[in-house]
């Protein structure tokens, strides 16, 4: 994956992050920068982590699947990709307090699944080892944390119609993604 690809990616897994961010923004009566910033730990951490277990699962059945795998990935981004794009015409409020530890937990798990997703299709475009996967797990990481400090600060801001446009943009990017990948590997 070029760099770009990757920094895509990222932005595209971010927007879930960053769209909890704007809703807790919105929703928070709190003016302390503190639960925001620990927030965004929890979310980058978690959309880190959750590759690196998907795609150690997926390696353990990678021999099996090199027939296929490219489809798996393709798959895996249309259907992610979708329910975003889905969840961005909705119109739900977010108003769970994040500075309690289980309501982090949950809402680190609920925006990282689809990271867990994108750690299986690592392994089943051929990242085999632990280095192959290591800047993009980085840049995941990285740019979750930004996107959620930056959503929390433009929830507490600005307003609710940003958050259905950048859940629709990361569904968007990860469709194309899978896309691009399925074409890759067809050609």
């Amino acid at each position: 994956m070029s760099i770009l690809e990757i920094l895509l990616l990222a932005i595209g897994l971010a927007m879930d992050c960053f769209s909890v961010s704007v809703a807790a923004g919105l929703s928070s009566h709190n003016t302390q920068k503190g639960p925001f910033v620990l927030m965004a730990l929890f979310f980058g951490l978690f959309q880190a982590l959750m590759p690196v277990i998907g795609w150690f699962c997926a390696n353990q059945f990678a021999a099996y699947m090199d027939q296929f795998d490219h489809w798996i990935a393709f798959l895996l981004l249309l259907y992610l990709g979708g329910n975003m794009i889905r969840e961005s015409f909705k119109d739900e409020e977010q108003t769970a307090e994040i500075s309690h530890l289980r309501t982090l937990l949950v809402l680190s798990i609920a925006t990282s699944i689809d990271a867990l997703a994108v750690g299986i299709s690592f392994a089943c475009i051929g990242m085999s080892t632990f280095g192959d996967i290591l800047l993009p797990i980085i840049v995941i990481g990285s740019v979750s944390f930004v996107l959620s400090c930056v959503g929390s600060l433009i929830g507490a801001m600005v307003g609710k119609r940003i958050n259905l446009r950048a859940e629709l943009l990361g569904g968007i990017i990860l469709i194309v993604i899978g896309t691009k990948i399925l074409i890759e590997h067809l050609t």
